[in-house]
């Protein structure tokens, strides 16, 4: 029997619950099974053959490795490099951002056509083909862009370093094959651009040229001024000449001490020589005058042999007599004063004390002279000497200057050529396509679906089969009649004294 009251849904025990019970609500309510079981199977035919039939996909591997350290630009002679050959998480992750780059996908859909081929983008312009306009057209390629976006499933293999790209279209299957191709290029193309700075080699070039004619002029200034000033090493020559004026400074205050004593000693010898007598008695004689006594008594010998001959001729008062008589009386007096008197030589010489201080004297100064004319060409030298350090000073200090120039510009011109080299390499390395990643597995054009026909068309049944039973359990569910007493006892707490079952007609 039927009725309009609304029933509480029939909660029934599972001990009691038969094969007629739950088979009952799928019979009394199959049309709504078979209609759903109906929609479900026609759209998996519809998918099977519709759609799965011309969806293909084509897949790409990349693996991220570090095969190649590229070196740093940075000012230093040795470019520092990362050598550790670990990939980090991080690394892998911002390779799967860079496959995802905007640029690339728009490029993408240029290359391979896809705005040629049937799409939203030109259902939703609305415009033929020789209508459209140019922001009509970038319209489109954005929304095809977007489309190839939400496609493309780019993602990294847990606990490895290798990258998934997959792509899938329906159509033919040469396109899913181009998209992935075309990506991995301009992927490369676009890794290697970011590792390294586009036009790194001209710079490196140009500055080694700049740095080289550089360092050339440098040594031709410092050579120039070897030739002009006369001299190549005036540090060396000036540390000489310091020691060298060191040394005449040093004699020249030995020789002013020298001559202060000179005159000093000049000093004490003329005072010495004061009270020293210039001459004293070397020998003294003390002699008698017997040779005086002897020449009296010949004498006066003489005087009588005289007187003798006289008188015997004269007479004694003759004046001759008389004048021999005077000379013997006086020879007689000498003869007595002779004999007592006594006669005493003494000989003299030059002070011996009084002629060495004379004689040093004389040595001192000469000594004197000779520290004085030293010490006055000491002086003339030393002077020379320091006007020769001071020149050489300003020398060594513009040579000095010289040198660092030479040096920085011999320096930077190593540090450019080194680099200019590692770009070289870097450079012929790239057209080789050698970088830190690589594409292990290419993309090919697929000659499978990606989805069986037959396998969709049997999940489908199932599916659908499920689909219908749910959908009659849910209406019948959802339909509030009575069907059976019991029940209209559970919810009107009554009981039923007949029942008179439904007669189709």
């Amino acid at each position: 029997m039927d009725s309009t009251i609304h029933k509480k849904p029939a909660v029934y025990d599972l001990r009691s619950l038969t094969l007629r019970d739950m088979v009952g609500p799928l019979f009394r309510n199959r049309l709504v099974v078979v209609l759903v079981f109906s929609a479900f199977f026609a759209g998996a035919l519809l998918l099977a053959w519709g759609w799965a039939k011309h969806y293909y996909v084509a897949t790409m591997q990349i693996v991220v490795a570090r095969e190649r350290s590229n070196p740093t630009l940075t000012g230093q002679q040795g470019g520092a490099a990362d050598n550790s050959t670990s990939v980090t998480a991080d690394e892998v992750a911002s390779e799967v951002a860079l496959l995802q780059g905007r640029d690339m996908l728009e490029e993408v859909v240029r290359s391979c056509g896809l705005m040629k081929q049937p799409s939203m983008a030109r259902s939703l312009l609305h415009l033929p083909r020789s209508e459209r306009t140019e922001a009509d057209d970038q319209r489109a390629l954005e929304i095809e862009t977007m489309a190839l976006a939400g496609k493309l499933h780019v993602g990294a293999q847990r606990m490895s370093h290798v990258i998934d790209v997959r792509y899938g279209r329906w159509g033919a299957p040469e396109t899913p094959a181009c998209v992935l191709q075309k990506l991995g290029n301009l992927y490369l193309e676009k890794h290697l651009r970011l590792q390294r700075p586009a036009g790194a080699f001209a710079f490196f070039a140009k500055e080694t040229e700049r740095y080289q004619q550089a360092l050339t002029e440098s040594e031709k200034r410092l050579v120039q001024f070897s030739r002009t000033e006369g001299v190549a090493a005036p540090e060396i020559l000036r540390a000489s000449m310091s020691q060298q004026l060191a040394t005449a400074q040093a004699s020249r205050y030995e020789t002013r001490q020298r001559i202060a004593a000179h005159r000093q000693r000049i000093e004490n010898i003329d005072q010495q020589m004061g009270a020293t007598p210039s001459r004293s008695a070397t020998a003294e004689m003390s002699l008698s005058a017997n040779t005086l006594l002897e020449q009296l008594q010949a004498s006066l010998l003489n005087s009588e042999l005289k007187k003798t001959q006289l008188l015997m001729k004269y007479d004694a008062s003759y004046p001759l007599v008389q004048e021999v008589d005077a000379e013997i009386a006086q020879t007689k007096e000498a003869i007595i004063a002779a004999e007592s008197s006594r006669y005493v030589n003494t000989t003299t010489d030059r002070d011996p004390t009084f002629e060495y201080l004379r004689q040093d004297r004389a040595r001192t100064e000469a000594e004197l002279a000779s520290e004085q004319a030293t010490e006055a060409a000491l002086s003339s030298t030393i002077h020379d000497l320091q006007l020769q350090v001071v020149g050489l000073d300003a020398k060594a200090v513009e040579q000095e200057a010289l040198l660092r120039d030479t040096k920085a510009n011999e320096g930077n011109y190593l540090l450019y050529l080194t680099k200019r080299e590692q770009e070289r390499t870097s450079d012929a390395l790239d057209q080789k396509r050698i970088a830190n990643v690589a594409i292990a597995v290419p993309a090919t054009v697929p000659a499978l679906t990606a989805y069986s026909s037959s396998y969709l068309v049997f999940m489908g049944f199932w599916v659908a089969l499920f689909a219908g039973i749910m959908a009659g359990y849910f209406w019948e569910l959802a339909n509030p009649s009575f069907r059976t007493p019991a029940e209209v006892e559970e919810t009107l707490k009554i009981a039923v004294l007949a029942a008179v079952p439904r007669q189709v007609a």
